[in-house]
């Protein structure tokens, strides 16, 4: 009972004259281990921008496609609608919708139209691949920021982890003491840098999964608007001819 209570004040020693706040623990840690808490706070921070900059993002791009197809399937002319989008800052699927027109509009400057259908469908069919690609490619930038720190931060944190246990593990050798109080800022450390991970990684994956859903959605948004606007120039050519 007596040893118990000799345990127990020491604890409570320990406690009090050590100061286990985040602050305080950034502080007294190792300089490997205070690289480690840093790349992971700026980590997480980072990511965090990005995961807000991408659902604001997504939304407006979402909102402008609405906008776009009720004026597409207006009925209204294409030519004015292209003339009209012409001069605006384009969404990527109007910017699909304006490179199509565009390489339609010259494919009738040729002089004496000695091209075919098909070599025409095939350039504008080009045409909006290589748009979407890019339009999507813009759009996922800095997604493997996202994908590379939830997939690395638990590491990054366990390699903290172990510094600090290797620096307890030292302190116990040089003051030959096993106590609480000289293997304990060391644990305390260790475990922080651990935490650390977490938070990085956690919100990372969840954001990335979830972003990269929205983001698949979107862009096979676009690819059937491509092809339902390929059928329309096809069916166009097609009553011309």
């Amino acid at each position: 009972m007596g040893s118990d209570a000799v345990d127990a004040v020491q604890i409570a020693g320990v406690v009090a004259s050590n100061d286990f706040s985040v602050w305080a623990l950034f502080l007294k840690a190792d300089i490997i281990v205070k690289a480690v808490m840093a790349s992971l706070f700026f980590s997480s921070i980072w990511c965090w921008a990005i995961i807000i900059e991408k659902t604001f993002s997504l939304r407006k791009l979402n909102k402008l496609a609405i906008e776009f197809e009720d004026n597409f399937w207006s009925g209204g002319s294409l030519d004015a609608f292209y003339e009209r989008l012409n001069v605006q800052k384009l969404d990527p699927m109007s910017a699909v919708f304006t490179a199509a027109m565009r390489e339609w509009k010259r494919s009738k400057e040729v002089v004496g139209g000695r091209q075919t259908g098909s070599s025409l469908m095939e350039r504008i069919d080009r045409v909006m691949d290589v748009t979407v690609n890019r339009e999507i490619d813009r759009i996922e930038r800095n997604m493997t920021i996202l994908a590379s720190t939830g997939s690395t931060a638990p590491f990054v944190g366990l390699f903290g982890t172990v510094w600090g246990i290797m620096n307890s593990f030292q302190a116990i050798s040089l003051t030959k003491n096993t106590s609480l109080a000289v293997v304990a800022p060391g644990i305390a450390e260790a475990l922080f840098a651990t935490a650390l991970g977490l938070v990085a990684a956690i919100p990372a994956v969840i954001a990335y999964n979830k972003i990269s859903k929205d983001m698949g959605r979107y862009a096979a948004r676009l690819e059937d608007f491509a092809n339902e606007f390929s059928a329309i120039v096809s069916r166009q050519m097609e009553g011309r001819e």
